[in-house]
Parts: structure tokens; sequence; C-alpha cells
């Protein structure tokens, strides 16, 4: 079982850079928020902002992976300050320059919170998804600040409290880099399958799963306190689900969360509650189609988190061009797709608790 693995030292480097998440989310979803308020930029800015935000980070991720010394958070961190101080000043020229340099921010700090954060987790998934799950509370964040009189150059500051974590997350990869290949543990694919298709049926359940999340049932969500509440539930949803693979495996877990989310969506519609256990049961799966895109390209964990942000990127796309308008066929594309995962995982994960070599 994956449970027999060590428990790692090298945990603090996911704490790091869940706080490194958070702050890069807070800067981000504060300007996406403050922009979408004028009226010109309410469909324009998302769009912009998950294109360039998710789809360089499989350029970003492989010169991380071909050149590690490279600080690309402290570069991250220092664009999207740059950014931010633009939105307050106006420097450059127009608002769309200052977008794209905060989402080229935004994603160097993603490729260098997920190549540290894999490398450091001797194969487990909890590092990862703990690193992810920041992502979401900053979220909320952001565009709770967004509504108040809070400055763009007050935000600039909080973001640079990032530097030093991302600083001290450092030691611990040194430290996990000492090994010959710090990925190597990352063993979920199924022997035979070819590492193409592993990484295409991989992106395609990310694209899937990225397009499901924007039809879940959430006509009770009309509060803040409301939405606080979505977006903390899928926060401690990601982080629970590499957490619990480590504990019953990878397969189980996919199987698990997959199965048990349905009728709780598909029942919660109209009841938060019930609403948010299905939330939190989706959100789990996010760390591991990483796992098994890692397993076969341990040696570029930057470019295997790449696949999965263009994989978001093309789910969500299509959200900005059409939607489906009523519950009942929010509920069955939903079991379709869900469906369609299943398969996928079942084609490309390997049986919980052998190892490929033992195979």
């Amino acid at each position: 079982m994956q449970s027999s693995r060590p428990f790692t030292r090298n945990m603090g480097a996911a704490w790091l850079y869940f706080y490194v998440h958070y702050v890069t989310e807070v800067i981000c979803f504060f300007a996406l928020t403050k922009l979408t308020g004028d009226s010109p930029w309410l469909w324009t800015a998302p769009f912009a902002y998950d294109a360039l935000a998710f789809v360089p980070q499989g350029i970003i991720g492989r010169i991380s992976d071909k050149f590690p010394k490279i600080q690309m958070t402290v570069i991250g961190v220092v664009l999207m300050c740059v950014a931010g101080l633009d939105f307050q000043f106006g420097v450059l020229p127009g608002r769309f320059t200052a977008l794209v340099i905060l989402c080229l921010g935004n994603a160097c700090t993603h490729i260098n919170g997920a190549e540290v954060t894999l490398r450091c987790s001797q194969g487990r998934l909890a590092h990862s998804a703990i690193f992810v799950a920041g992502g979401s509370f900053g979220v909320i964040t952001g565009k709770l600040l967004a509504g108040t009189f809070v400055p763009y150059w007050a935000v600039v500051l909080f973001t640079l409290t990032a530097i030093p974590f991302a600083l001290l997350a450092e030691y611990y990869r040194k430290d996990a880099d000492k090994l010959e290949n710090p990925c190597e543990k990352f063993d979920y694919n199924k022997p035979g399958v070819p590492a193409g298709i592993v990484i295409l049926v991989a992106t395609l359940i990310v694209i899937v799963r990225g397009y499901m999340g924007y039809g879940i049932p959430t006509s009770w969500n009309k509060t803040t306190l409301q939405t606080v509440m979505l977006f903390v539930t899928m926060g401690l949803g990601k982080g629970l689900g590499g957490v619990i693979a480590d504990a019953i495996g990878v397969k189980k877990t996919a199987y698990l969360s997959m199965i048990c989310a349905l009728p709780f969506l598909f029942c919660g519609d109209n009841r938060m509650f019930v609403s948010l256990i299905g939330v939190m049961f989706f959100s789990m799966t996010m760390s591991i189609t990483l796992a098994l895109i890692v397993s076969v390209l341990q040696k570029s964990p930057g470019l295997a988190f790449g696949f999965t942000t263009i994989g978001l990127f093309l789910g969500t796309a299509p959200i900005f061009f059409f939607k489906f308008t009523t519950a009942l066929a929010n509920c069955i594309v939903i079991a379709i797709l869900t469906a369609l995962c299943l398969i996928g995982v079942s084609v490309i994960a390997r049986k919980d608790g052998v190892r490929n070599e033992q195979l």
C-alpha cells in the first residue's frame, strides 16, 4: 500500500508553497475582479487570464526542468508586483499589458510550486495537493479584497511576502535533489500503456473535469458567505484528495471521489450543505491526474504540470461561449463526463498497492 512509504520530512515545502500559491491568487483575483467591474472587460479579462496564465505553463515548466537553478517564483512575484503597480499608477501602455505581465508571473509561481512539491514528495500526492489547495483560499480572498478600500500597492506589498517562503522552500528542494531522480517513486501509471496515451488520457480527464467544475448546479450560492464556503470547500477537497490517495491508493480515491460526488451534486442544487459535500468529493481528483502524468515524465515534473494547466484551460474555455441553462441538463452532462473519466482512470492507472516493477 502507498501508506507504507515514509512520511517525508520535506512536507514543509508543501506548506510553504500553500502560502505562495495563496498569495499568488490573492493579487491575481484582486486585479481580475477589479477589471471585470469595468464592463468592457467583463468577458475578455477572465478569458485572457485563463489563456495567458494556464497555457504558457507547459513552456515555462520545460524551462524550469532544464534549468532548475532559475528562481521562477521570485521572477513570478516580481512580475505580479510590476503588474499590480501598473494597475495602480498606469505607467505601462494599457491595462492589457499589465494583465499579460500578471498572468506570466502567475504561471512562473505555479510552475515552481509544482516542481518543488513534486520533487520533495518521494512519490506522495499530499505535497502537491496541499500546494494546489492554497489557490482556492487565495481566489476568494482576492475577490473579497477587491470590493474593499484596499489599494493595489497594499496588495503588492503583501505579494512580496511570498519571496522568503519560496526561498526557504529551496532548502527542501536541494535536499530532495540529492537523489538522482527525485520523482522516481511516482509510479501510478499502468504498465504496458504507452507514455503518450497516459499523458493524453490524463489531460483529457483534466479537460473534462475543468468543464464540469463550471457546470456544478449551485443555485443556492447567493451570498458572500456562501461563496466563501464554496471556495473553502474546494480547497479542502483538493488537499484531502492527495492525503487520502496516499492512504488508500490513487485508483480507489479516483473512483471514490467521482462516484460519491454525483448524488450530492445532483441533489444539492438548492441545498448548500449537500452540494458542498459533492464539491469536496469532486475536488479530490485534482492531484491524481498530475501524479499519473508525472509517472511517465519523472524527470520533467514542470512539463507534467504544464499539461494539466493546458487541460484546465481547454476545459474552461467552452464556458465562455455556451452553458447548459438547466440543472437537469447539467446533471446529465456531469453524469456522462464522470463515466468517461472513470473509464479513463481505469485505462491508465495501475492497481493500488503494487509497484510497477513488481508487475
